[in-house]
């Protein structure tokens, strides 16, 4: 199996690789919208203990959908070979309506299968993180 290494996606937070493949099936780590380079997290206000006071959920979205169109060019694939995505939200009842919109954009040609879930947290101040597959 094959590992991706990017110089284009942000930094890894942990010991992981951006994604692993195995025969044709690329599988990609949870990509949040955090940009390589920049502190923080673009369109993410935190108050002095380090929560979330306010965030941009659109501005997150697309920018985890580039993250993921990144990591996949690297490893040799594309966003229209993605067969099955798994987004995390932290606030599904704020954000689903916007995800779907944003979602029925990206996807308007390739409708890969999805499961959405919300979760408390995730490992940083991010309100969405996506778990892609796609072939190669």
């Amino acid at each position: 199996m094959r590992e991706t290494v990017s110089s284009r996606a942000p930094e890894p937070v942990g010991p992981y690789s951006y994604s692993r493949r195995a025969g044709n099936l690329l599988f990609l780590s949870g990509l949040g919208p955090r940009v390589r380079g920049i502190p923080g997290v673009p369109g993410v206000t935190l108050d002095a203990n380090g929560e979330v006071v306010s965030y941009d959920f659109e501005r997150q979205c697309r920018t985890v959908f580039e993250n993921v169109r990144v990591v996949l060019e690297e490893a040799g694939s594309s966003w229209d070979r993605i067969v099955d995505v798994t987004v995390f939200l932290t606030d599904m009842k704020r954000d689903f309506a916007t995800l779907n919109r944003l979602y029925a954009e990206a996807f308007a040609e390739n409708r890969p299968t999805r499961t959405t879930v919300e979760v408390t947290r995730l490992p940083t101040p991010i309100a969405i993180e996506l778990k892609v597959i796609a072939t190669i």
